[in-house]
C-alpha cells in the first residue's frame, strides 16, 4: 500500500481532542452545572494521559492556547480569547500611556486586520487606515499563521523609538504596501476635539467609549455651552465602541425622564437589564446630530439608536457596522480572559441591530463591509440592504429597521471629489504623512512660535507653494508629477496637508477644524441643523413599569398598527 503523499500533522488529531475537552472545561467554569466536577476530572485525566503517555513530547500549555480560539470561533464573531500577555497589555493601555504602534486589530480569515487607527498615534502618522490587512511584520509573513492576538502584540510592541516594518494589503491597491512605523506613546484621550463650527453649533469628536469618555465628553460639552453652543454635532465616525455604560450616560444627558435608552436580553435572566433616563440631563433642550459610518459599532450604535428611536437626534452619514451583541469579560486563573457574548442589546423601539451571521462562518461575516462597498452602498442610499421583516417605529412613528446596523436619517455618500489615481498613489505610499513629518521637523522653531492653528493658517505657505513642495517631495520618493490629476486633487491634498501639519504642532484639537471645512457629512449635518430638521414633536414619556419584557418586543408592531 502506497504511503499518502500528504500527511496530516501529527498533532492535529490531538489538538482537536484537546479542543473538545477544553471546551467542556470552559463551559463548566462559566456556567453552573451538577456535572462540573465530573467534567473537570475528565479533562484533567485526558491532559494527564497526554502528558504521561503520548508518543511525542507535547507542550500542553501551547496546545490549550491554540485550541481555545478555535473553540470560540464556532460561537459568534465577537466572542474572543485574550492571552494573559495581551490582557495585561490592554489594561496598561487603558490606564495610561504605552509604547506601541497605535492600532486596534483582529485576526480575520488568518490575516491581521486593522479595526481602528488611534488618532495621533504612530500608525496614524505614517498613513495606516482601518480596514488595512497586515500581511507581514518585519518581512515575516503573517498570512495563515495560527497565532493569538497576544503573539501578534508581542511582535508589534517594542521599545519606544524602535521601528517595525509592516506589509499592508489595501482594498484600492493590487500591490503590497510597505509602512515603517516608529513605536511610541499612544494617546489615551477618547475625545479628540471639540470646537465651535459656527456661533451656535458645537462639534465633539469621540474616537471610542473608554473608562473616562463620559467625563471627557461632559467637559467638552460644558465648555462649548459656555462658548455659546445651543446645538451639537457628535461625530462617532470610525468609533468601534467600548463601554456601554459610557454611551448610556451620554445619551441620558439629552433625554427627559423615563425614556428607554437600551435594554439587553440573554439566555439567563441575570443578563436581562434595561436603562432609562433619569431626567437630570443637562442638554435636554439642545438640538443634536450624530455622525456615523460603516466603522461606527457597538456603543456608538447604542448612542445613535437611542437618540434616533426617541426622536431626539438626527443621524447623518452611512449605515453603521451592525454589532448588537454584548460581551462580558471572564478572567481565567492564569490571568488570560474570555470575552463571551452573554446577551443581545435592543434599542428603545425593540430592534436588535446585529447583522446576520452563521455560527462558525466568520469569513462571510468579516467580508460584509467589503460587499457593501462592492455593491455601491457607500455611494447610493438605494443600495442599502435592509430587512423589511424587521421594521420598527420610533416614538413618533418614523420607520427604522433592525438587523444590519443603524440606517441614517440623512444619507451622505462617500466623498470622492479630488480622488484621482495620483492621490491614491501618494496616499497609499504614506507620502502625505511623511511630507508633513519632514516639513514640521525642518520648520519646528518657526511653527512653535505660533499660538494656535488659526495663526498657522494665516502664516502657512500659499496653496500654490504647498502643492509645489509636495509634488517635488513625491517625485523625490518615486512618484512622478501628473499635473492634470494633481490639479484635480489640489483642494483635497492641500486641506489634508494643512490639517496634518496643524495636528503635529497643536494636536488633534487643531486637526478637525481644518479637515471638517470640506467634510461633506459635517456640512450636510450642519445644513440640517440650520433647517431645524433635528427637531421632532415631543411625545409623552413612557412609565418604565408599564412595559414588561414580553410587551417591549411588540411595542413597535403596536405603533405601526396605530398608524395604519
Amino acid at each position: 500500500m502506497k504511503q499518502q503523499s500528504r500527511r496530516q500533522p501529527i498533532w492535529l488529531p490531538l489538538a482537536i481532542a484537546v479542543a473538545v475537552v477544553v471546551g467542556l472545561f470552559i463551559g463548566n467554569r462559566l456556567s453552573p452545572s451538577n456535572y462540573a466536577a465530573d467534567n473537570d476530572r475528565k479533562v484533567n485525566a485526558i491532559l494527564n494521559l497526554i502528558n504521561q503517555d503520548y508518543v511525542d513530547s507535547t507542550n500542553l500549555k501551547d496546545l490549550v492556547e491554540m485550541s481555545i480560539p478555535e473553540i470560540l470561533s464556532n460561537l459568534d464573531p465577537h466572542t474572543s480569547y485574550i492571552s494573559a500577555e495581551e490582557f495585561k497589555s490592554s489594561n496598561e493601555s487603558a490606564s495610561g500611556m504605552t509604547s506601541d504602534i497605535g492600532i486596534q486589530y483582529e485576526p480575520i480569515n488568518d490575516t491581521i486586520t486593522i479595526i481602528e487607527v488611534i488618532p495621533g498615534g504612530p500608525s496614524a502618522k505614517v498613513g495606516l487606515k482601518a480596514g488595512d490587512r497586515i500581511v507581514s511584520i518585519d518581512d515575516t509573513t503573517t498570512i495563515g499563521e495560527k497565532v493569538t492576538k497576544g503573539a501578534i502584540a508581542k511582535r508589534l510592541r517594542g521599545p519606544k523609538g524602535s521601528k517595525v516594518k509592516l506589509g499592508i494589503k489595501r482594498l484600492n491597491s493590487d500591490k503590497t504596501l510597505t509602512f515603517t512605523v516608529t513605536r511610541g506613546n499612544i494617546p489615551v484621550n477618547t475625545v479628540d476635539a471639540h470646537y465651535m463650527l459656527d456661533k451656535n453649533t458645537g462639534y465633539v469628536k469621540v474616537n471610542q467609549f473608554g473608562r473616562n469618555t463620559y467625563r471627557e465628553f461632559m467637559q467638552a460639552m460644558i465648555k462649548l455651552k459656555d462658548e455659546g453652543a445651543k446645538r451639537y454635532m457628535i461625530d462617532l465616525r470610525g468609533n468601534g465602541g467600548g463601554f456601554m455604560e459610557m454611551a448610556v450616560r451620554m445619551v441620558n444627558e439629552f433625554l427627559p425622564a423615563n425614556q428607554l435608552i437600551v435594554y439587553t436580553h440573554g439566555r439567563y435572566k441575570r443578563n436581562d437589564r434595561e436603562w432609562w433616563s433619569d431626567g437630570d440631563g443637562r442638554f435636554q433642550d439642545a438640538e443634536v446630530a450624530v455622525l456615523i459610518d460603516e466603522f461606527s459599532a457597538s456603543a456608538s450604535e447604542i448612542f445613535a439608536g437611542a437618540l434616533q428611536d426617541n426622536d431626539r437626534g438626527l443621524i447623518v452619514g452611512c449605515r453603521s457596522f451592525g454589532k448588537g451583541l454584548v460581551q462580558k469579560e471572564f478572567v481565567l486563573p492564569d490571568s488570560s480572559a474570555i470575552r463571551l457574548t452573554t446577551a443581545r442589546y435592543y434599542t428603545p423601539s425593540g430592534r436588535c441591530i446585529q447583522k446576520d451571521f452563521k455560527r462558525g462562518a466568520n469569513e462571510e461575516y468579516d467580508n460584509e463591509l467589503v460587499e457593501r462597498f462592492m455593491r455601491g452602498e457607500m455611494d447610493n442610499r438605494d443600495s442599502i440592504k435592509v430587512d423589511k421583516s424587521k421594521m420598527f417605529a420610533t416614538a413618533h412613528g418614523r420607520t427604522v429597521y433592525g438587523g444590519g446596523g443603524i440606517v441614517p436619517d440623512i444619507f451622505v455618500p462617500r466623498d470622492t471629489s479630488g480622488v484621482t489615481g495620483y492621490y491614491i498613489e501618494v496616499d497609499n505610499a504614506g507620502l502625505l504623512q511623511r511630507f508633513t513629518f519632514d516639513y514640521c521637523n525642518n520648520n519646528r522653531a518657526e511653527l512653535n512660535k505660533m499660538s494656535d492653528y488659526k495663526q498657522f493658517l494665516r502664516m502657512a505657505p500659499s496653496d500654490d507653494n504647498l502643492i509645489d513642495m509636495f509634488a517635488d517631495y513625491a517625485q523625490a520618493n518615486g512618484i512622478a508629477p501628473r499635473w492634470y490629476y494633481i490639479n484635480v486633487s489640489r483642494d483635497r491634498i492641500v486641506t489634508k496637508l494643512k490639517a496634518l501639519i496643524a495636528r503635529d504642532v497643536f494636536g488633534s484639537q487643531a486637526y478637525y477644524p481644518i479637515l471638517n471645512r470640506n467634510d461633506k457629512t459635517v456640512q450636510a449635518a450642519l445644513k440640517a441643523l440650520n433647517k431645524h430638521k433635528a427637531v421632532f414633536p415631543i411625545t409623552e414619556s413612557l412609565d418604565p413599569k408599564s412595559i414588561s419584557q414580553k410587551r417591549r418586543g411588540l411595542l413597535s408592531e403596536l405603533w405601526l398598527k396605530l398608524r395604519s
